[in-house]
C-alpha cells in the first residue's frame, strides 16, 4: 500500500471586501498617476462613486470573470479627474471621454453603452481575451 504526502499550500487570502476595494486617487497635475494606472491594467473602469451605470459595468465585467481595476472619484474632484483623462487623450480626437470610462488594453474602450453593445454582439469576449483580461 501507498503512503500519501500530506501537501498544504497556504494562500493568502484576500477578503471580498477588500478586494473590490476601489484604488486611491493621487495625481500629480499632468496625468502621470492616471495614465499608469490605465497602463498598468487591463481593464480599468472609472467612475463617480455610487454612479449606477459604474455598478453595471463592473458586474457585467465580473459576471465574464475580469477583475478590473476601479477608481471610483468623488463628485469634487471630477472636473479634475475628466482633465487628466483628456490629457491621456482620445484616438483620433473625435470621441470624449465620459464617466463611466472603460479602458481597455490601455485605450479608451468606452462608455456603458459600448460594454454593453459589444457584449450583447459577443465581441466583448474575444476583445478581454486579446488584451490578457480572460484566458478561457
Amino acid at each position: 500500500m501507498q503512503g500519501t504526502i500530506s501537501c498544504t499550500r497556504h494562500y493568502p487570502m484576500i477578503p471580498a471586501a477588500e478586494s473590490l476595494r476601489p484604488l486611491p486617487l493621487r495625481t500629480h497635475g499632468n496625468g502621470e498617476s492616471i495614465g499608469t494606472l490605465v497602463e498598468e491594467n487591463a481593464v480599468m473602469v472609472i467612475g463617480l462613486r455610487g454612479c449606477c451605470m459604474c455598478l453595471v459595468v463592473k458586474r457585467l465585467l465580473f459576471g465574464l470573470g475580469v477583475n478590473p481595476a476601479v477608481l471610483e472619484v468623488d463628485e469634487e474632484r471630477e472636473e479634475e479627474v475628466m482633465s487628466e483623462l483628456q490629457k491621456i487623450g482620445v484616438e483620433g480626437g473625435r470621441e470624449t471621454v465620459t464617466l463611466p470610462a472603460v479602458y481597455v488594453g490601455g485605450r479608451l474602450f468606452g462608455g456603458l453603452d459600448r460594454v454593453m453593445a459589444t457584449h450583447i454582439s459577443g465581441e466583448l469576449v474575444p476583445i478581454l481575451k486579446e488584451v490578457g483580461a480572460l484566458w478561457l
